[in-house]
C-alpha cells in the first residue's frame, strides 16, 4: 500500500431535495457560489492539497458535473471567435484543473455505500473524501491538506472535526476522543463515534465535518456492516468498525466551514465568498452597507408609524 494520498473522492449522488425546485433538473453540487459551482471549490481544495485524481460518485442526471470539468470545444471556439480571451482562459482553466473520473451510485444507499463505489478507482491506497456541501475557507492551508499532514505523520485515518456548542451538536456525528499531546489541542485520538446523539448524551462537542483521509481498509469495513435506518450503509458505522483494527484521529482544522447544503448556509457562504472576491468584493461591500442603512431607515419609519397609531397591527409591517 502506498502511503501517499493522491486521490480524492466526492460523494455527489444525492437528490438535493432541500433546494427544490432549483435542483429538479440541475445537481445541487452545480449551484453557484458567486461564479463557481459548489463542487469546484472542493476540487480546487483537493488539487491544492496535493491530490492528482478526482473521483466523483454521481447518480442519474448528474453528467453535467463531468461535463463541467471537461473541454468544451464549442464554447472555447465561440469565445476565441469573439476575441473573449479572458473568458476563454477561464473556461480552459476549469478543464485543466484535474483528471476527473466518475462512477455511478445507482441507488441512494448512504454515504458509506457512496464511498464504497469508488473502491475500484481508489485501489489499495489512502485517499481523501470531500463532501461538496461542506465549504471550508482556509486561507493558509486547505482543510484536506491539514488532514493529509497529520496522516503523513501518523499513517492512520484522520477525520476533520470542529467544536459545536449546545444542542446543535445533535445534528452531527460526534467523537468520543482524547487529546494527543504536542498538537496545540487540535489532534484527538478517537475511541468511539456516535451518530446524531441527543444533546445530553453527546460524548463531546467535537462534531464530524465533511473531510476525511481514510486507509483502504475502510472498504472492507463498509462491506462488513449492516444497513441502518432507511437501508443505508453509514460511513460512521464503518469507521467505528475500523477502530477495532486501526487508530483513527480527529483534527480540529483551521478555517471556517459553511454548510452549503442548507439554504441559509448557502446564502451565508455566497455573501462571504462574494465579499472576498477580488473584483466584486469592494462594490458588493458598498452595496451591503447601503442596503443595511436603508433597512435601518425603513425600520425607523415603521416604528414611527406604529408609535403614532397604537392600533396598527405589527403583522402589517413590511420589514
Amino acid at each position: 500500500m502506498t502511503l501517499r494520498v493522491r486521490k480524492a473522492v466526492f460523494p455527489a449522488a444525492g437528490l438535493g431535495t432541500r433546494f427544490l425546485p432549483a435542483t429538479k433538473a440541475m445537481p445541487k453540487e452545480m449551484l453557484p457560489i458567486v461564479d463557481k459551482p459548489i463542487i469546484q471549490y472542493g476540487v480546487e481544495e483537493a488539487i491544492t492539497s496535493g491530490c492528482e485524481e478526482i473521483i466523483i460518485v454521481t447518480g442519474r442526471g448528474k453528467t453535467v458535473m463531468e461535463d463541467h470539468f471537461d473541454i468544451s470545444f464549442e464554447l472555447e471556439h465561440a469565445l476565441a471567435t469573439r476575441n473573449k480571451s479572458t473568458l476563454l482562459e477561464t473556461a480552459k482553466q476549469v478543464a485543466r484543473l484535474a483528471h476527473v473520473s466518475t462512477v455511478r451510485q445507482k441507488e441512494p444507499l448512504g454515504l458509506g455505500h457512496a464511498v464504497l463505489m469508488a473502491k475500484r478507482l481508489v485501489g489499495n491506497e489512502p485517499f481523501g473524501v470531500i463532501l461538496p456541501d461542506d465549504l471550508v475557507d482556509s486561507p493558509d492551508t486547505p482543510c484536506l491538506k491539514q488532514l493529509i499532514d497529520v496522516f503523513n505523520e501518523k499513517h492512520c485515518s484522520v477525520i476533520a472535526t470542529q467544536i459545536v456548542e449546545g444542542e446543535a451538536i445533535s445534528a452531527y456525528g460526534v467523537l468520543d476522543a482524547k487529546p494527543v499531546p504536542g498538537f496545540n489541542g487540535r489532534l484527538y485520538e478517537i475511541a468511539d463515534m456516535v451518530e446524531k446523539p441527543k444533546f445530553e448524551e453527546a460524548p463531546s462537542s467535537l462534531a464530524i465535518i465533511g473531510r476525511y483521509v481514510l486507509t483502504p481498509r475502510i472498504f472492507e469495513m463498509v462491506e462488513a456492516i449492516r444497513p441502518g435506518a432507511g437501508g443505508e450503509l453509514q460511513l460512521t458505522d464503518a469507521m467505528k468498525k475500523l477502530l477495532r483494527h486501526e487508530k483513527i484521529y480527529g483534527y480540529v482544522f483551521e478555517g471556517k466551514r459553511h454548510d452549503a447544503g442548507d439554504k441559509l448556509g448557502f446564502l451565508k457562504a455566497t455573501v462571504e465568498y462574494a465579499l472576498k472576491h477580488e473584483v466584486l468584493g469592494p462594490a458588493f461591500k458598498e452595496y451591503l452597507l447601503a442596503l443595511d442603512m436603508a433597512s435601518l431607515e425603513l425600520c425607523a419609519e415603521e416604528q414611527t408609524l406604529q408609535d403614532s397609531n397604537p392600533q396598527r397591527k405589527s403583522g402589517t409591517s413590511r420589514v
